[in-house]
């Protein structure tokens, strides 16, 4: 975006010029200062600034703003804000959010395709097999267990999920090789999850762990989607790692249902068509 910028800046007018150079000085303030400061900093009129922006192919300033602010952002590896008891609700929202989208960004920036592949080609198999599917998390993980299985079910592949500690090592003990289990897991250090894990791989399943590098569980799995965000444990901590783990789900789902081909497109649909005769139904 900044290349685009400089290489644009002989062809604008004079004062749009200077717009330009600013943007290009410090494009992180640019992101986050008032029109009015802009235009002060810049030597020019408020006017002037959305004139700019919208010669380099945005809306205006905000959507200017917001490309802007992604970009300038997009290599830092985690910012972490932390929320204050004096905090205002302002405050919290922006903490909050910029939390999220920061671990969301860590995770873009280091993630593995070759990985994320590999884990999307264990599922396809599974499914063409007609093989099981399970999703396994503790506590918060468990949440993302159930969006797992829940979004892979509507894909058709035949998956269950499970947040007790007893049923994931019952339900590992029965899989066969075909089969495939997903683990979730912040820390990897839960002790039924490394032993659903280990029956896991002992029965022949493929096994999938979502978790943090150089965990017990990272390093007892067969494909490793690796998620590391440093959660904090105060009153105040928002639970970042299971929105990275759902992103993380949604990211692998929507890789597999790509790869299933045109024939799922006719199964959403009718998927699609049966909800919204029951959402309108006047039974309902």
């Amino acid at each position: 975006m900044l290349d685009r910028i400089a290489a644009s800046l002989p062809s604008l007018a004079p004062a749009e010029q200077r717009v330009g150079e600013l943007v290009l000085h410090d494009p992180k303030a640019f992101a986050h200062l008032p029109v009015r400061e802009l235009a002060e900093r810049a030597h020019v009129s408020k006017p002037t600034v959305v004139r700019f922006c919208r010669s380099m192919g945005y809306d205006g300033l905000a959507d200017f703003k917001l490309k802007l602010a992604g970009h300038a952002n997009e290599g830092v590896p985690f910012i972490h804000r932390s929320v204050d008891p004096d905090d205002k609700p302002a405050d919290v929202l922006v903490k909050v959010i910029d939390n999220s989208v920061a671990a969301f960004l860590q995770y873009r920036n280091a993630a593995s395709p070759i990985q994320l592949e590999q884990a999307g080609l264990a599922i396809l198999r599974t499914w063409k097999q007609g093989r099981r599917l399970e999703f396994y998390g503790a506590g918060n993980s468990g949440i993302v267990a159930q969006d797992g299985q829940h979004k892979f079910f509507r894909l058709g592949i035949t998956s269950l999920s499970s947040s007790d500690g007893h049923i994931q090592v019952l339900s590992a003990t029965m899989l066969r090789p075909g089969d495939c289990a997903v683990i979730v897991s912040n820390s990897g250090r839960t002790r039924d999850l490394l032993d659903a894990a280990e029956i896991a791989k002992a029965k022949g399943a493929t096994v999938i762990a979502i978790t943090a590098s150089h965990s017990p569980l990272a390093s007892l799995c067969d494909i490793h989607l690796a998620a590391d965000h440093p959660e904090g444990y105060d009153v105040y901590s928002p639970m970042v790692s299971r929105l990275l783990h759902l992103l993380i789900i949604d990211v692998l789902a929507t890789h597999v249902a790509l790869q299933m081909g045109p024939e799922l497109q006719h199964q959403l649909q009718q998927l699609r068509t049966n909800l919204q005769s029951k959402r309108h139904s006047p039974e309902l």
